[in-house]
């Protein structure tokens, strides 16, 4: 009996491919601030990345079609008192920018069509509530206006953001600094990450914990945590020994060893395909897996590499794909001193061959067809 060694998978030759040098964003001066989050957010309009600013915090809001060399003077998001630390586009309104700062407030931004034509320093809404730094923003997937905080007071708040007040303040859940924090695909839980070694899964309405689990991993650095398929969970840390380490829980499925790279490990997930993409801050290369039922749950797929490390990684929106190119994922690498768009596909046969094989279908079953009917004839 033979037996079947690799794993079937329509989505084991997916590979990465970085674009042509032309179509990259070049002489950007990224922040060079030691935050552990994207520093990139992408929609289907525009590229935002977290820049260098003096005397503040910015960040630089670009059209997709503004590649090439960027001028300096090109204007910025600038109205921040300090360093900016997370950026994220709203899902409902590619218009609208959400951003977190050193400055202990989160500002929402209007950004026009085309893009700026002269600094923005005013925001449409600004919200104050935390008292130290902002470091993580989430939107609602599903409800419009609805924005998730975390920052380093451990709270976390739910924001109205159309009337630009708190509706839910999570303020004695968490005992240290919060890592992660993220929604579900519906909005009906939220999921947090926290430096007291804890994951913890919470109701938004009522602001209560709803489960928790400890030491997800052993090693003290980092933790992020996102909602993967059917309601399970995957995290990404740090054993005591200091290799990285990617996790499913179900409560408990799979731990797996990736590397003793140090940077901490980016996770998005596409729900539609079931890959999980790990881009590591300080590596050079985009590892993928593929989230199934069957064990190990966790399976490696392959893993796209460069020459130059990442700051900061965006991760466009599955509505903003050329799905007529067999795109199934593109993300937003940013350099020193560049971002550099890199496409994920699956290969497919191009629509030709597919048409000439229908041809050939069709001959065969006229050919049979008439067979079968002088046979009967007969």
């Amino acid at each position: 009996m033979s037996r079947q060694v690799v794993r079937s998978s329509k989505f084991r030759h997916v590979f990465g491919q970085a674009v042509k040098a032309d179509q990259c964003y070049d002489d950007i001066r990224i922040s060079q601030m030691t935050w552990d989050s994207t520093f990139c957010s992408v929609n289907p309009k525009f590229v935002a990345m977290i820049v260098e600013a003096s005397g503040g915090g910015a960040f630089m809001v670009l059209p997709l079609s503004k590649t090439g060399r960027i001028d300096m003077s090109y204007p910025t998001v600038c109205g921040h008192k300090g360093p900016v630390l997370d950026i994220e586009w709203c899902p409902h309104n590619d218009n609208i920018i959400a951003s977190g700062s050193e400055d202990c407030t989160v500002m929402i931004w209007e950004i026009p069509d085309g893009g700026l034509t002269t600094p923005l320093r005013e925001p449409v809404v600004k919200l104050e509530g935390h008292s130290k730094r902002v470091g993580i923003l989430s939107w609602h997937p599903t409800a419009h206006n609805v924005l998730l905080t975390a920052a380093c007071d451990n709270v976390v708040i739910l924001w109205n953001v159309a009337c630009g007040q708190a509706m839910v303040q999570i303020d004695s859940v968490h005992t240290d600094l919060i890592y992660s924090a993220c929604w579900n695909l519906d909005g009906s839980r939220i999921l947090t990450s926290c430096k007291d070694k804890k994951l913890r899964l919470l109701d938004p309405r009522k602001g209560t914990v709803i489960a928790e689990k400890e030491k997800p991993h052993e090693g003290h650095r980092p933790v992020r945590a996102v909602f993967v398929s059917e309601g399970k969970i995957l995290t990404t840390g740090f054993s005591r020994m200091s290799e990285r380490q990617v996790a499913l829980w179900d409560p408990a499925l799979t731990l797996q060893d990736l590397d003793t790279s140090s940077g901490v490990l980016l996770p998005f997930f596409d729900p539609d395909t079931g890959i999980i993409y790990l881009c590591g801050k300080g590596d050079s290369s985009i590892r993928y897996y593929e989230v199934t039922d069957e064990a190990p749950y966790v399976h490696y797929l392959s893993m796209y590499s460069s020459k130059e490390s990442q700051k900061g990684m965006g991760y466009m929106p599955k509505r903003g794909l050329e799905v007529n190119k067999c795109e199934i994922a593109r993300f937003y690498k940013l350099h020193e001193r560049k971002c550099e768009p890199i496409v994920m596909t699956v290969p497919r046969k191009d629509l030709r061959s597919i048409q000439e094989e229908l041809k050939q279908l069709k001959a065969t079953v006229a050919d049979l067809t008439q067979r079968v009917s002088e046979l009967e004839s007969k």
